[in-house]
């Protein structure tokens, strides 16, 4: 039968008899139109798909986010559905969706087919949004539609073409299955072919801070015919980077931001120093070293350290570390069939916790180290420091690293007048510094947790050995190391602190690789990349021993940018730019940068001094000194992509000259950083009054009594906590902000002074003139009422 013939005769049939020839007319269309998506009698219970079955977990399904689609406008060839049966009434079409909705049966049903309550509800307006606003529909929803109108369907039809919207709009539920497979994160050992071909030897060097574990790792690799060292610093690996060269080891340099070789040819050297990220996994050698082995359980680069431990083609490889790291280091091992060597060290010079605490800057000794875990507590330190007629040397963790060095440099120099040094922790890596004492300004540090939530805590035995430890070192002349807290309340936490065993890591950190993500924008082709992100790690299945990496600085560069037009893979490398999301203008510069590549238009030097405003003057204060750190870091994203994008990135070397030029800059800042904290504090761009010593007082014994509480709850875990103490209260919203440094005593007793004042005024004004109705002026307060 033709199509025009059967379309003549389903058109001469009265309504009540063309439900008997269904079978025939469909069966016509079929032949011209293609299969129908499903049954067009009553959709039975059907066991649940594939793609939902099996022991997997279930899928988070609020990370889906639904696509538009669109309703059907007038078709160029009519609306043959109405041609063969009759226009559809709407307001019968919406009772037969709503009664469709309702039926348990097919919330069952879809929810077999992966549609929670949440994604049924969400596929469903969608769908009848559709159906409602389209002007002409498909032929075989159009006669169902009429035939349930009719009677001569069952409602429960709709089921077919409902799932074939709901897949429309959210595809993952059409490729779960390919979706888990391509997640799959299990057995990382079989990511490194190269490294499972050899046998390697594992030698894990185990010790305290300035123990000696790194040098002898070092000895190693520099008597080997070819090695790499992978630290977790720029500093790190320009140290044995300038030490291999100057033993006679040409070794070459590699980090994020700069390649150097050392040969003359520009031949790649048989020794390399580079960041653990940039360590390559297919490059044979003899000997690795893998420094600060303790950071694969870091929440956001831990796995840089699992890809090289796992990777690296070496016929030995040194472990240097904390020993928590040893169980499971041994127990990762095992799952590559290689034995773990442990070698054990000991501290090389004595430390002493002191039984006093410094409780006055007018204490401060050459040789001290004040460790402050704020930048206002480090401007407000070297302010008061300059007052006692004292020089400070500062280092933090956004200062350029040739500005750390020199100012390294200034504390170490004997000849210098320099002798106390203000530092945040990033002294705890990197530097050598000759200091005799430490002092913890405040045990207290914000982090930031697996889940990307930021928690302020007392800070970590790791932590505290690892800062501690940097006093009385053995290459410094302090052969003695000493430490203590500036609050005599915090020393017994303190103490407490160090005496801590360090809990042993558990896990090691994990990341999808660009081509996986590649792989799921195959099947998930409308997908934002942070929406990619977030599935990715949602479906991600992971060994005990493994977890996956904290992404949200990958997903905040990738919606800063998602507007613009770039292909996923450079999408990809944009979003894996190492930036500071807390300076505004790097990531405003990353989004331009992004913009400019996308247009392919080079990113060239005479573009990038433009955009800076080159030539930048030296800093009249500490915003403009924030500022020039900025920039630095903007030419570091520079250098960074320049490696990544050669073309559109042309003019690297200028860029690092110019680098060094802002260095120098920054350097002269730092070396004046109490001017310039003087001069903002006259502009009121800065208030800097330190705690006094009892505020502080009341501050770390609230913060230790908090900790000892947590402790007790986690120790005693179903026990009940015990209902605060007296002081509870100290543990404020206030105090916590002056800890963070987000308010200072200062400011706190002005706000009370004002409110107490507004309160006295605001209590005599009632008591003068009672009540005030609405619109009536207050009574002025007379000079002598008070």
């Amino acid at each position: 039968m033709s199509f025009p013939r059967c379309a003549l005769l389903w058109a001469r049939l009265p309504a009540g008899r063309r439900a008997g020839h269904r079978a025939a007319v469909c069966s016509a269309l079929r032949a011209h139109i293609g299969p129908f998506p499903g049954a067009l009698g009553r959709v039975p219970a059907v066991a649940s798909s594939s793609s939902a079955s099996g022991g997997s977990k279930a899928p988070n399904t609020s990370l889906f986010v639904p696509l538009t689609v669109k309703p059907q406008g007038p078709s160029a060839d009519g609306d043959v559905g109405a041609e063969l049966t009759r226009p559809l009434d709407k307001n019968e079409v919406k009772k037969i969706l709503d009664k469709f909705y309702k039926r348990k049966e097919i919330q069952k049903l879809a929810a077999d087919y992966g549609l929670d309550a949440r994604l049924f509800h969400q596929a469903f307006i969608s769908f009848r949004n559709y159906i409602m606003q389209s002007h002409s529909l498909d032929v075989d929803i159009h006669i169902i539609l009429n035939d349930i109108c009719f009677t001569a369907a069952h409602v429960d039809d709709l089921f077919p073409f409902f799932l074939r919207h709901a897949k429309q709009i959210f595809p993952v539920l059409e490729c779960k299955d390919d979706l888990r497979k391509i997640s799959d994160l299990r057995i990382p050992p079989n990511w490194y072919p190269e490294a499972r071909a050899i046998q390697r030897k594992i030698i894990f060097h185990s010790g305290p801070t300035n123990s000696g574990k790194t040098y002898h790792a070092i000895q190693k690799y520099l008597s080997a015919k070819s090695g790499v060292y992978c630290g977790p610093l720029k500093l790190l690996a320009h140290e044995i980077f300038e030490k291999s060269n100057a033993a006679g080891v040409p070794c070459d340099l590699v980090t994020g931001e700069e390649r150097v070789t050392v040969e003359p040819d520009g031949k790649q050297a048989a020794h390399v120093a580079c960041t653990v990220e940039m360590c390559s996994v297919t490059t044979p050698y003899e000997v690795a070293v893998i420094d600060e082995i303790q950071m694969i359980k870091d929440p956001a680069r831990g796995w840089a350290w699992t890809r090289a431990l796992l990777g690296l083609c070496a016929e030995e490889v040194h472990l240097c570390g904390e020993s928590a790291a040893i169980d499971l280091v041994t127990e990762l091992m095992y799952t590559t069939g290689e034995e773990v060597e442990v070698r054990t060290y000991k501290r090389l010079t004595p430390i002493t916790v002191l039984d006093h605490a410094l409780e006055s800057l007018d204490n401060l000794r050459p040789g001290d180290c004040i460790v402050c875990f704020s930048k206002n507590d480090i401007y407000s330190v070297s302010r008061q420091i300059e007052i006692r007629g004292l020089e400070s040397a500062v280092i933090y963790g956004s200062l350029p690293p040739g500005t750390k060095l020199a100012q390294a440099k200034k504390f170490n120099d004997p000849d210098d007048p320099c002798k106390i040094l203000v530092a945040t922790d990033a002294i705890g890596m990197g530097l050598n510094l000759s200091i005799r004492r430490i002092i913890f300004y405040s045990l207290i540090k914000p982090s930031i947790n697996e889940k990307g939530e930021k928690e302020i805590e007392p800070i970590t035995t790791s932590q505290a050995l690892q800062i501690a430890g940097r006093a009385g070192r053995f290459s410094s002349k302090f052969k003695e190391g000493e430490v203590t807290t500036m609050n005599r309340e915090d020393l017994n936490l303190l103490r407490e602190i160090l005496n801590r065993p360090v809990d042993p890591i558990r896990a090691a950190g994990l990341h999808p690789t660009a081509e996986q993500i590649e792989m799921f924008a195959y099947h998930l082709p409308d997908t934002t990349l942070s929406n990619l992100i977030d599935i990715f790690v949602d479906f991600s299945q992971v060994d005990g021993q493994y977890f996956v990496c904290n992404m949200d600085d990958f997903k905040f560069s990738a919606e800063l940018i998602q507007h613009i037009p770039l292909s996923l893979r450079v999408r990809y490398v944009f979003c894996t730019a190492p930036i500071n999301k807390k300076q505004p203008f790097v990531c405003s510069s990353l989004l331009q940068f992004a913009r400019q590549f996308s247009r392919n238009e080079p990113l060239t030097f005479s573009w990038l001094r433009r955009y800076i405003k080159w030539p930048l003057l030296p800093p009249k204060n500490i915003k403009d000194l924030m500022d020039l750190e900025a920039v630095h870091d903007v030419l570091d994203l520079y250098l960074w992509l320049s490696y990544r994008f050669i073309d559109m990135f042309p003019d690297a070397s200028f860029v690092r000259d110019l680098q060094k030029e802002l260095d120098g800059i920054i350097q002269d800042g730092v070396h004046n950083i109490t001017k310039l904290i003087k001069i903002s504090e006259t502009h009121k761009l800065l208030n800097l009054e330190s705690l006094s010593t009892e505020s502080q007082s009341r501050l770390s014994g609230a913060l230790k009594s908090q900790a000892r509480r947590t402790r007790s709850t986690k120790t005693s875990g179903s026990k009940a906590a015990e209902p605060p103490g007296p002081h509870a209260g100290e543990k404020s919203l206030a105090s916590r902000l002056v800890q963070q440094g987000l308010l200072t005593a200062d400011m706190l007793k002005q706000l009370e002074k004002e409110w107490l004042t507004q309160r006295t005024e605001h209590g005599k004004e009632i008591t003068e003139s009672g009540t005030y109705s609405k619109g009536t002026r207050r009574k002025k307060k007379e000079p002598d009422s008070d």
